[in-house]
Parts: C-alpha cells; structure tokens; sequence
C-alpha cells in the first residue's frame, strides 16, 4: 500500500511536471507567433510609408516612422526583448531592401530610440504618456540615425540638421502616439 502511494504521488508529480513544462511551451509559441505578427505589421506599415510621397521638408529622408508603432505597441504591451527583436528585424528588413547603409541607420535609431523610451517608462514608473514616450522615442530615434550617419560620412559636418530632426521627431513622435491610441484595439484583438 505504501508503495501504490508513493507512485501516485510520483505520477500526480510527473503529471504536474508535464503540464507545467506544456504550459511554458505554448507560452513561448505563442510570444513568438505575436513577436512574428508584430514584426509583419511594421514590415506593412513601413511599405505603406515607403510608397506615400517624400514630406516637403529641407532634410532628405525624413519620415513619420509609421513602422514604430507597431515597435510601440511591443515596448508597452510586450516583453522588452520582443520589442527590441522587432526593432532589430525591423532594421535587417531595411538592411536587405534599401542597403547597408540605411540598414545600420535604421537599426542604430532603432536601438537609441527604444532603450529611451524604457528608461522613460521606468523613470515615471509606467506613468509617462504614449505622446512623451514617442515624442522622446522619436527624436533619439533621429539622433541614433545622426551620430551612426556622422561616424559613416566622416567628412561631412552633418550636425546643422539637428534643429530638423528635432522639430520632425517632434511631429512624428505626436503623429505615431495618436496612430498608436486608435490601433490598440486591433491589436488588443490579436494578442
């Protein structure tokens, strides 16, 4: 008798075991199946803004980033990794489609911009609003792609467009917040 219940205890165990570990599993899957959607959304998102026309703007290549919000949505919804795993594809997408060059562009901005934003969001302990949060995402999103540029073309003072990138990140951080708040319900729908 002992022994019967010393295996159905090792069973319930071993029971208990399976189910934790299946648990672990079919969260994982299902982080990365969101982390994948995701990152296909930005992927949509920065081909949608690649074929509208250039802003009418003194600096070349400048744009509302509208691929970040998807990079939003992970930072403040996600875990911090998938965020940055997303930011990181993000930039080897830009890397294969549009060259070297704009690939380390788009990742050093990527980078700068999201480890920003978290030092925000911990600073205020979660309090800061989407608009503060992309509003400073945005512009050191801008200063990452200016300091990468500057190592690239050593020869070139490029730091008189600092004002530029300022005042645009300014309009693309309140641009992506706003875009941000009205597609948290598809989002909400997916996760």
């Amino acid at each position: 008798m002992n022994e019967k219940t010393d295996n159905n205890i090792s069973g319930r165990r071993a029971r208990m075991e399976t189910a934790r570990v299946h648990k672990a599993g079919s969260q994982k899957t299902r982080g990365l199946v969101l982390t994948g959607l995701i990152f296909a959304l930005a992927l949509i998102l920065s081909i949608v803004e690649n074929a509208l026309p250039a802003l009418p703007l003194p600096v070349p290549g400048v744009k509302f980033g509208l691929s970040n919000i998807a990079v939003m949505y992970a930072l403040f919804f996600l875990k911090k990794d998938q965020a940055y795993s997303i930011a990181i594809l993000k930039g080897l997408f830009v890397m294969v489609t549009r060259g070297v060059i704009a690939g380390i562009l788009s990742i050093s901005g990527g980078i700068l911009s999201l480890t920003v934003m978290l030092v925000l969001m911990m600073a205020f302990k979660n309090k800061a609003s989407y608009v503060t949060v992309s509003i400073s995402g945005a512009v050191a999103h801008n200063l990452g792609q200016l300091i990468a540029v500057t190592f690239i073309y050593t020869g070139m003072y490029l730091w008189a467009y600092m004002p530029f990138l300022l005042v645009s990140g300014v309009v693309a951080g309140i641009v992506t917040a706003t875009l941000l708040k009205f597609i948290i319900p598809a989002f909400e729908r997916i996760g």
